[in-house]
């Protein structure tokens, strides 16, 4: 399939070596990039190389500076960029670290909503009552970089099915998608559970 949006290329890339708080290392290839279609400064880790034959292992992480730096149990996703990191590296393939904070509604307002949930609402139920959309993401830079960085066919590491719906009707080759580790916690388990039932993640809690 032919991309469906405006082409982007490669900035500048760079070594950087990844240490990681329990200690695990590796070495990421950064890579940035001009002509983005929303403008942000996103950017790509390519880990790893996969090995002849096999299809690379890709990660759409959007930013959550609590759970990523500040290790924020309210959510799972520090965790999450964690593994990925680690099974990229192993597989090889691309983790795109894209700035979405909140699914796309910013910082300030994403603990706007966490103060809405701590009166009751869910996740997506905050949002919502803040006047923003339960899920504001759009993939198409994402498409963009894995095109300019020359991603063939690749599977997608990911829980929630609109990332890869969104890939594919951008015309990227998502082979097939590889669900993350349960990361789940007391403080955490009533956000897993909304966006299982909201976006139809694929997350298997316990009962």
């Amino acid at each position: 399939m032919e991309p469906v949006h405006a082409t982007a290329a490669v900035r500048t890339r760079v070594t950087i070596p990844l240490r990681f708080g329990d200690g695990y290392e590796t070495t990421a290839e950064a890579v940035t990039f001009k002509g983005l279609a929303d403008g942000e400064e996103h950017l790509a880790l390519v880990l790893g190389r996969p090995a002849p034959g096999d299809a690379p292992l890709v990660r759409l992480h959007s930013e959550c500076l609590t759970g990523d730096v500040f290790g924020s149990a309210r959510c799972d996703c520090g965790p999450q960029l964690r593994e990925a990191v680690e099974r990229i590296s192993e597989r090889g393939g691309v983790l795109l670290y894209l700035r979405q904070e909140g699914r796309g509604i910013g910082l300030y307002n994403k603990l706007d909503a966490y103060a809405l949930q701590d009166d009751g609402l869910d996740t997506y139920e905050a949002n919502t009552a803040l006047g923003l959309p339960e899920d504001g993401r759009d993939y198409t830079a994402a498409a963009q970089m894995l095109e300019a960085l020359g991603v063939g066919p690749f599977e997608l590491l990911t829980n929630n099915p609109d990332k890869a719906r969104q890939l594919r009707d951008l015309g990227a080759d998502v082979t097939a998608t590889v669900p993350t580790g349960v990361f789940a916690t007391d403080s955490n388990v009533r956000y897993l559970s909304a966006k299982v039932r909201h976006t139809g993640h694929t997350i298997a809690l316990a009962a």
